[in-house]
């Protein structure tokens, strides 16, 4: 896998998506909340399995996160 970011949007369905990920927490406490977020970057991170990928992924999380 390229270490570049995907710009362009690759969810079918991003809005369904985003509403699953939302129902999964419903109900939740933040420290499960925070075990479930957790699992889910885990095992993405191993789905994708490129090091240079997930490095760039964690990079441009940092960045937007302190902008």
């Amino acid at each position: 896998m390229n270490a570049d970011i995907a710009e362009e949007l690759r969810l079918r369905d991003p809005d369904a998506f985003y509403a699953r990920l939302i129902e999964l927490h419903d109900g939740l406490d933040a420290d499960a909340s925070n075990r479930l977020n957790a699992s889910i970057i885990l095992m993405m991170a191993n789905r994708i399995g490129d090091d240079a990928a997930l490095r760039a992924i964690l990079d441009r999380a940092e960045a937007i996160a302190l902008a």
